[in-house]
């Protein structure tokens, strides 16, 4: 038997290790046989496999760090981790199709090789618990070898070609605890079970605390039954300064989400918050939200037990959310595909205001929009369509807040001509030739990002009651906090350019004028000298590039009497430079907010902290 070189190869030559946050995964090359097509596929499926065995072991390495990051209140590591750990895939596929033109050569670009190489592949990863995974790697080496237009089930995974399941796991993935004695002593043995290595501030006190609000919660619903156990998923979920331990609390055949929100003060680790409602769990499994740091050894049973108490989102968004955003995105593709099979939907315009920078729709039926770039901007836009594309880019790798969509995107996508409204093709091949061909029956895009579906907060302040209007606006406000607070600035700051989701939460997703606080120059509108300045129509003191004036922020909001009265009490020092420059001034000196994916009200011990948390 052919002996396999290991997955991974360390440049220090070290295997790796929890204590370790500089190791790189590099790619080992398998001996390929140059004269026989059958042993250089095979040879080349088995590279491709054990780019994918690099980039697994590593995601999970860095995925380990954050416990320790967390113990050890390292926030800056989790963050650089975060950074890593999102260029890795793109490192690692870079190595791996480097490797396979070196030697495949003219052989690089053959079909039939590489329908070959996907049968092999396909042996090779039979039985594993991330097969799934592993078949999307494949596809995005074989998309940027071809740069297929539409799919090709010959040479791509368009749905599953693994026959054989992979075995049933020893260990369940999630621990079972039954009620015995008080809710308290039942929350102390959860505690008791994390095995930190850091201090608890008060274990005991933040099981009482919990122990009550989780009986109030019984109490007052599900007519008043117990609970028969709960279920705690063995890994822990880490993102920024917070972990959380999610499970389902099981009332006979009715199960509801558990989730605690632990933090690690200065005085030591603490439980924060006890969250019980779908609402709670969405928010924080949200897209808007940065990716998690957890151990998936077992990733489709993990993402099975999430859906179950994650009802309304599709799986795309589960994996999303858990950082496999590659895998994510191919499920979304498939769930558009799905969606085009099993209804007679149209792709037509989105509601809201024609952009001047993207051509946005949707489908009626599924809650996603579609932005293509269009081939030149109008006055006043002055910037171009590779720096809306480094917008984007910015807002994945940075810290989202839970303020900011996040995008997924897609290259070389084919539908047919008839699922498109008549108007809606007209406007993509008239304004984004470069991105849209129209070619028979075939609407081929060379890029669009595709993002959930939120209704224009413009629209919303409009058709809603003034109750809900005015709770938009002041969640607006505290949006803008919010990103603050992770050092991002909108720059265009039009109520038609923020979005309001199903649970009521204001989140920014036009990011053509997006830019770092850092980068802003924050100034006063300075004094009229004399009645000529002051009764001019243009300023009459310079303005560069960067500068931006707060105070001239709420005369173009266009809100109602009412709603600018709501936004000004709840928000007036974001109308002033002295709040952005306190904001500049944090991030300068490395400071780092953590950002609430909670409300208020649901910690176990509400205080009241500075900026705004949600």
């Amino acid at each position: 038997m052919e002996r396999e070189p290991s997955a991974i190869r360390h440049r220090d030559g070290l295997p790796p290790t929890c204590d370790s946050d500089t190791h790189t995964a590099t790619v080992l090359r398998p001996s390929l046989d140059e004269n026989h097509p059958d042993a250089l596929g095979q040879s080349a499926a088995t590279a491709i496999r054990q780019a994918y065995d690099a980039f697994h072991q590593e995601f999970n390495r860095i995925s380990r760090l954050a416990r320790d990051r967390f113990e050890r209140r390292d926030w800056k590591g989790i963050q650089q981790d975060a950074l890593q750990r999102l260029e890795l895939r793109t490192r690692i596929l870079s190595e791996v199709i480097v490797q396979l033109r070196e030697h495949l050569g003219d052989l690089v670009s053959h079909r039939s090789l590489w329908a070959s190489m996907k049968g092999t592949y396909t042996a090779l990863i039979a039985g594993r618990a991330d097969w799934q995974l592993a078949e999307t790697f494949f596809n995005s080496v074989s998309r940027r070898v071809f740069a297929t237009v539409g799919v090709d089930p010959n040479i791509e995974f368009i749905s599953s070609d693994v026959a054989i399941m992979p075995a049933v796991a020893a260990e369940a993935i999630y621990r079972t605890y039954e009620p015995r004695g008080t809710t308290a002593e039942l929350i102390e043995r959860i505690l008791n079970d994390l095995l930190f290595s850091g201090p608890w501030r008060d274990r005991s006190s933040d099981a009482l605390l919990a122990g009550r609000k989780i009986d109030q919660y019984l109490r007052y619903s599900g007519n008043g039954r117990g609970m028969d156990a709960l279920e705690v998923l063995r890994p822990i979920f880490y993102r920024n300064k917070g972990a959380y331990l999610v499970g389902r609390l099981r009332r006979g055949e009715n199960t509801t989400p558990f989730i605690l929100a632990l933090l690690n003060h200065e005085e030591g680790i603490e439980l924060d918050a006890v969250l019980l409602e779908p609402s709670d769990a969405s928010n924080v499994f949200s897209f808007t939200r940065s990716y998690f740091h957890v151990e998936m050894n077992q990733p489709v049973e993990l993402v099975e037990f999430l859906k179950s108490i994650l009802p309304l989102k599709r799986v795309s968004e589960i994996y999303i959310a858990l950082g496999r955003h590659k895998h994510g995105k191919t499920e979304l593709y498939r769930e558009v595909l799905q969606h085009l099979e099993q209804t007679q939907d149209c792709f037509v315009p989105a509601r809201g205001d024609k952009g001047l920078v993207m051509v946005v729709f949707t489908l009626p039926g599924l809650d996603v929009v579609f932005k293509v770039i269009r081939d030149k901007f109008p006055l006043p836009k002055t910037n171009t369509k590779p720096e809306v594309k480094s917008k984007y880019a910015l807002v994945f790798l940075h810290d989202r807040a839970g303020r900011l969509v996040d995008a997924q995107e897609f290259e070389h996508l084919a539908f047919e001509r008839s699922r498109f409204a008549p108007d809606l093709l007209d406007e993509l091949a008239s304004t984004c030739g470069e991105s849209v061909t129209v070619t028979g029956d075939q609407v081929h895009i060379r890029h669009l990002y595709a993002e959930r579906r939120l209704v224009p907060l413009n629209l919303f302040v409009r058709e809603m009651n003034e109750a809900s209007a005015r709770a938009a606006i002041i969640d607006y406000g505290q949006s803008i906090r919010d990103l603050a607070a992770t050092n991002t600035f909108p720059g265009d700051l039009l109520l038609k350019n923020f979005g309001v989701t199903r649970s009521g939460r204001v989140i920014f997703y036009d990011y053509d004028e997006l830019c770092l606080i850092t980068e802003c120059n924050f100034r006063d509108i300075p004094r009229p000298r004399n009645d000529e300045e002051e009764m001019s129509g243009e300023p009459w003191f310079f303005v560069g590039e960067r500068d931006v004036f707060p105070e001239e922020f709420l005369p173009f909001l266009g809100l109602s009497e009412p709603l600018e009265r709501a936004f000004v009490t709840a928000h007036s020092e974001l109308l002033t430079p002295e709040f952005w420059r306190r904001m500049q001034e944090l991030h300068q000196a490395g400071e780092i907010v953590h950002i609430f994916p909670y409300r208020q009200e649901k910690r176990l011990r509400p205080v009241i902290r500075l900026p705004r948390e949600q």
